[in-house]
């Protein structure tokens, strides 16, 4: 069974989403495949925020649980990473320090 490191840093997600992928037979699917399937994901999170912000729905839609939304992106945003050989915790580093030169008005 996969476990992530104690105190995992960003590369250790990459990692165990990869090992993940091996172990449950879905490494073969292309980067395309990736963003399609996150693209179900980001939708699926709208919902939960729907939820639990009140807004009227659907009774017999089916809606996850926000956190678990969000941790479904993460995994397949590492999994997109993985396919392009980017290190998501250098990447997110690299453009905060260009976003820091802004100006936000």
């Amino acid at each position: 069974m996969l476990e992530l490191a104690n105190e995992p840093r960003l590369k250790d997600f990459q990692q165990y989403v990869e090992e993940m992928e091996d172990e449950r037979g879905f490494a073969q699917q292309s980067a395309r495949d990736k963003c399609l399937l996150l693209g179900e994901e980001v939708g699926e999170l709208f919902k939960a925020v729907r939820k639990a912000q009140g807004l009227k729905m659907d009774p017999e839609s089916e809606v996850g649980e926000l956190k678990g939304e969000l941790a479904d992106i993460l995994i397949y945003l590492c999994s997109i990473a993985n396919r392009f050989d980017i290190d998501l915790e250098q990447a997110f580093l690299n453009k905060e320090e260009k976003n820091k030169q802004r100006v936000w008005k």
